[in-house]
């Protein structure tokens, strides 16, 4: 178990965390979320070692280990950049860190470790852990090559062969699959999250790509100007994003945020068809509506113009303007008949799934969307 409390950290007079806290579980896949300059990565080098906070404390195992250099903490990290030494195989890449550990520098030095017994008998079994390890990830094959003669994929299984390899108590991984093309990037994904349950082991992922986030992990600690601002499982997070800017960042293609002025509990024309159920409900509040969630149905009850459509494949993205100068972006089925652009059409909106804003905080409502043929939900 990782658990970080009250982390601050500042570069010179810049902050860039700010009162982070966050447990992440014994055999956890957590994620690390968030834009680029969030904190998410300055919080892994400070789980890691490699960086001092300036405020709170890590904790391993419930250990007290914030004062600890990085070796003493038995953390495996693997880089964005893989961090291969060139002039070093494959095989030597992975054997550096047992030899590092098991060997004294004497064992270690040219002609003296094939010399001395204790030294021949160490490399046989740093040699044979690491043969195993480079079966498992199926990279045999490769171990007498350089990283130079290595695809971006082969090199990423190397740079997690090293880490795996000394059997650490937690994975810290820091982007590594942003050189990859996008293939790769989704094979990869497969091979991590295979890894964490073969092994068992604790797993800290940070990246800026929510489609890794809510693939591979199974919690999400979201970052935002150097807090963090939700944790949650991926569903959890999707569904209930806490405040405006999650919502944004979170989902497959962008949300639409619409502002409007709530009338007691009902809304505005173009969406006076629904209200709000809720109490203490602000009077300017922000309706946060994914594109999914709509549909184009002649018993909605959203009038709207159709504006434009992009072709995508097997979904088309339409937007819509309406009555207020709104304008609404809706995923249809592209197999349907879609309709043309300049018609009027009207758009029924799945409410239940509707996202309820203060414009003010940009903090969630503890208040949903109801339809205004159900009266009774609705409290004024």
């Amino acid at each position: 178990m990782i658990q970080i409390d009250k982390l601050g950290k500042f570069f010179n007079k810049n902050e860039v965390l700010k009162d982070v806290s966050l447990t992440m579980p014994e055999g956890s896949f957590t994620a690390l979320l968030g834009p680029s300059g969030c904190g998410k990565s300055t919080t892994l080098r400070i789980i890691a070692g490699l960086e001092q906070p300036t405020t709170g404390l890590v904790k391993i195992n419930n250990r007290n280990v914030t004062e600890l250099t990085a070796a003493e903490r038995n953390i495996a990290m693997v880089f964005q950049s893989y961090a291969l030494y060139p002039h070093m195989t494959v095989q030597e890449n992975i054997i550096l860190p047992l030899s590092m550990r098991s060997m004294t520098r004497l064992q270690r030095m040219p002609i003296l470790d094939r010399l001395l017994p204790s030294a021949r008998a160490q490399a046989a079994k740093n040699v044979a852990k690491a043969n195993e390890i480079a079966e498992m990830l199926e990279i045999s094959a490769l171990l007498d090559r350089k990283p130079s003669e290595l695809s971006g994929g082969q090199m990423q299984r190397v740079a997690v062969g090293r880490a795996l390899v000394r059997d650490p108590v937690a994975f810290l991984l820091d982007e590594p699959l942003s050189n990859l093309d996008a293939k790769l990037r989704t094979q990869m994904r497969s091979e991590i999250v295979d890894l964490h349950k073969r092994t068992g082991r604790t797993f800290v992922y940070v990246t800026h790509d929510q489609d890794e986030a809510m693939s591979m992990s199974d919690r999400i600690a979201v970052f935002m100007h150097g807090k963090i601002v939700q944790v949650a499982t991926p569903r959890e997070l999707f569904s209930n994003p806490a405040t405006r800017e999650v919502a944004a960042f979170v989902g497959d293609r962008p949300i639409n945020m619409i502002e409007l002025d709530a009338e007691g509990s009902n809304l505005p024309s173009p969406f006076d068809g629904f209200a709000i159920d809720g109490k203490k409900i602000p009077q300017r509040i922000v309706l946060g509506i994914r594109p999914e969630t709509l549909e184009v149905n002649k018993n909605g009850t959203i009038p709207a113009f159709l504006e434009r459509i992009e072709y995508l494949g097997s979904e088309a993205m339409v937007t819509f303007k309406l009555d207020g100068n709104i304008t609404l972006r809706v995923a249809i089925d592209a197999s349907d008949e879609l309709p043309q652009p300049g018609e009027r059409i009207n758009l029924a909106l799945k409410h239940s799934a509707a996202h309820l804003f203060d414009v003010e905080t940009g903090n969630r409502l503890n208040a949903k969307l109801v339809s205004r043929t159900q009266p009774s939900a609705v409290k004024a």
